[in-house]
């Protein structure tokens, strides 16, 4: 595997996080949308973000025909590494308006 391979198949942030930080980016988001931004399947959005509101790091509510989400920012991270640090200020570090 060549360097320029190997620079395609992983990234610093994992899905999970870029889906996260969509959702931070505007609450009102589309999975459509997430989808598009992160670079995988709506189906695949849907998943991450099912794994996320189930974990309890994001809450959904239903406006009409469109939902809205919450991020539990005191939600510690999961990796046995990051425990005892909560995702807010990981994402305040890693969003950039855009």
């Amino acid at each position: 595997m060549s360097s320029a391979d190997s620079a395609n198949t992983w990234h610093f942030v994992s899905n999970h996080g870029q889906v996260l930080l969509c959702i931070y980016a505007n609450p009102e988001i589309r999975m459509r949308d997430v989808a598009a931004r992160v670079g995988i399947t709506e189906r695949a959005a849907q998943r991450i973000l099912a794994d996320l509101v189930s974990d309890g790091y994001v809450s959904r509510t239903r406006n009409g025909r469109r939902n809205s989400y919450a991020i539990n920012r005191e939600k510690e991270m999961r990796h046995p590494a990051q425990f005892g640090y909560e995702i807010g200020p990981l994402l305040d570090l890693l969003h950039r308006p855009r």
